[in-house]
């Protein structure tokens, strides 16, 4: 499994994923409810504050990679947005109800203990006790497409150890000590962002363009150099 994403993209694919669980009758989302679903105050870590102009960049970024498409229903003015990410006719990841409602919680609020996953995640899945969702992690951690989550080194003052995605955090060693664990935030991932692969791939013709001009202007031998 090697799926990359951004946290703003993570955002939008969340929401869509959580709304199309939790208000079926309000899903394919406008872009309006796709921004207020994104910026809520409950249900999300972090806080976000994107503006529809954001969101949309994000969501034609989706497109692009077809997790998302627009689906308009018969007669409707306004676009509207529903994920093809999983579970869909457009794509191979299928999931369990539990193992969605568990990823979505991920997604929509970082690394969780299977304790907190059990009591946030049971809005969008029945979970009978927090053995359940053990049995579900691993599940998506040993399953031959994933492993889609990865069990962190416990954390000094807490019982049990959390759980975090694999869609755009990427973790060394799940064994080893926690200040020895690299975690690149996908927003930093050249991978998970269009917008920084498209800015390397600007400064590379800029750099290039200047060894052109310098090659096309070579220096008078008389000259005096530079000062070092």
């Amino acid at each position: 499994m090697n799926i990359a994403f951004s946290a703003n993209e993570l955002r939008v694919l969340g929401c869509l994923i959580e709304k199309s669980i939790t208000t079926p009758d309000q899903y394919p989302l406008s872009l309006n409810a796709l921004t207020l679903a994104c910026n809520q105050k409950s249900n999300r870590d972090p806080l976000m504050d994107l503006s529809d102009s954001d969101v949309q960049w994000v969501v034609d970024a989706l497109a692009r990679k077809h997790h998302v498409m627009e689906k308009s229903g018969f007669g409707s003015r306004v676009p509207k947005y529903q994920q093809r990410f999983c579970n869909t006719d457009y794509g191979a990841l299928k999931f369990s109800p539990q193992e969605l409602a568990i990823l979505c919680e991920l997604m929509l609020r970082g690394p969780q203990t299977p304790g907190e996953l059990r009591t946030r995640a049971s809005r969008m899945a029945p979970f009978a006790d927090v053995s359940a969702v053990e049995a579900t992690l691993a599940g998506l951690q040993n399953r031959d497409d994933g492993p889609f989550v990865v069990r962190l080194p416990r954390e000094p003052g807490r019982r049990d150890s959390r759980y975090a995605h694999r869609f755009g955090e990427y973790v060394d060693s799940v064994d080893a000590p926690a200040d020895q664990i690299t975690a690149i935030p996908a927003s930093m991932n050249p991978r998970g962002s269009d917008e920084l692969q498209q800015r390397v791939t600007d400064l590379e013709a800029r750099v290039s363009a200047l060894e052109q001009a310098l090659a096309a202007h070579p220096r008078d031998p008389a000259e005096p150099a530079d000062p070092a």
